[in-house]
């Protein structure tokens, strides 16, 4: 055979394996909402082989061909009848059968209809619990032990075994077809909730990733807008007297827009599908202190800037470095915001083994009282994330405090 009658032959074979399996997908289908209809349809079918036999056949096997037709046709009905019941009442339909089947071999008939018997005895394998099997077995043994006493032929097991045999082999291929149909079942519930899991992941995915958004929008508007608010104030009371820093305060105040716009439109990229494109420009890192503090002193506010033992090793992971940067934006926002004419600030940062800290003070007047905000609130989040803790409050000699203290080794779990 060439390679090409293989492939060939090969795609016929797995062409006719789909059309048989997609027949008896539809076959399931037609029969889940008719069943009725296969119902009836086995009935007849059984039924009229049964009446066939009945018809003169059975005498070959019977012991006493002698038995009135009227009773053979009654049995052989008895036994092909119930078999619509098979499904919703399989011990019921097999009890009646069983009397039948008794009846047929106490009068010596012995029709071969009693093998239907086996149908009902699969159903109920299959869907009752397996001790209803030994009420199955207790239905099955009398007819078979009367006719091998009443008719022996050899000894009495050559007629006992081989049945009870049969009887076994057909329950256990039902209790083998309700097991693989528990494991299919068990699959597609496990399916299921695995779904369902994933969509609670993604919604709360989601929920949290909103929250960071928010969360950054607040700092990235919040401090821009206070710069350019200190900008332009200082730029109105300059222009009377020293017309050029007007212009710079000018351009500073430019130059502050474009960058929020450039933060704003990389925050809000991270909505969008094409990832590549957030991507590009990075969260803020403690190397992006200076341009941040740069921003405030042209707003007008002197800031400070001390770093003692700055890290040689094991830095800061990007999400650590960007809660620091943020608690500093957040905190010299609120200096511009509050502290008023004349006020300093100062950021020192302390690097030791086992964590940093970040110390923001200011030497004007104290935030007026008023309920945490969504400033605060996050500040404190983005530290707990990260195993820290937020101190802030008004400092004895006037002014306002902020610590923050985050550990250089984070517990599993912690994001990077």
């Amino acid at each position: 055979m060439t390679t090409e009658t293989a492939r060939e032959a090969a795609t016929g074979t797995t062409g006719l394996s789909l059309s048989a399996q997609q027949l008896l997908t539809r076959a399931r289908a037609v029969d889940a909402r008719r069943p009725w209809l296969w119902d009836t349809t086995l009935t007849l079918f059984w039924t009229g082989a049964a009446l066939v036999d009945a018809s003169g056949g059975w005498r070959t096997t019977a012991p006493d061909p002698t038995v009135p037709t009227w009773l053979v046709v009654a049995l052989s009905l008895a036994l092909a009848l119930p078999l619509y019941a098979r499904r919703r009442h399989p011990t019921a339909a097999l009890a009646t059968m069983a009397c039948a089947a008794l009846v047929s071999a106490a009068s010596g008939a012995f029709l071969q209809a009693g093998y239907l018997q086996l149908i009902p005895l699969f159903h109920i394998a299959l869907v009752r619990p397996p001790r209803a099997l030994l009420g199955a077995f207790a239905l099955l043994l009398p007819p078979l032990l009367t006719g091998a006493l009443r008719f022996p032929r050899g000894s009495w097991d050559q007629h006992v075994v081989p049945t009870l045999w049969t009887y076994a082999l057909v329950a256990l291929l039902g209790i083998a077809v309700r097991s693989r149909k528990d494991h299919t079942a068990a699959l597609v519930d496990r399916a299921r909730r695995l779904e369902i899991e994933r969509d609670q992941e993604v919604r709360l995915a989601a929920a949290a990733e909103r929250t960071r958004i928010a969360r950054e929008m607040h700092d990235i508007i919040g401090h821009n807008l206070s710069v350019i608010t200190g900008l332009a104030d200082g730029g109105r009371y300059a222009a009377a007297k020293h017309p050029e820093r007007a212009t710079q305060a000018l351009d500073a105040i430019g130059t502050t827009s474009r960058e929020a716009l450039a933060e704003l439109r990389r925050l809000l990229g991270v909505l969008r599908d094409d990832e590549q494109e957030a991507a590009r420009a990075p969260q803020p890192t403690l190397a992006d202190l200076d341009t941040l503090i740069t921003g405030v002193r042209k707003a007008g506010l002197p800031v400070r800037l001390d770093l003692r033992d700055a890290p040689t090793a094991q830095p800061l992971t990007p999400g650590a470095q960007l809660t620091v940067y943020r608690t500093v934006q957040e905190a010299l926002t609120n200096t511009l915001k509050h502290a008023g004419e004349g006020a300093t600030a100062t950021v020192l940062l302390t690097y030791t083994p086992q964590e940093v800290r970040a110390e923001i003070t200011n030497t004007g007047a104290p935030a007026p009282a008023s309920p945490p905000g969504q400033g605060l609130t996050g500040m404190r989040e983005r530290a707990a994330l990260y195993d820290g803790t937020l101190e802030s409050g008004p400092l004895p000699t006037g002014g306002w405090h902020v610590s923050l203290r985050l550990p250089r080794l984070p517990r599993k779990g912690s994001p990077s």
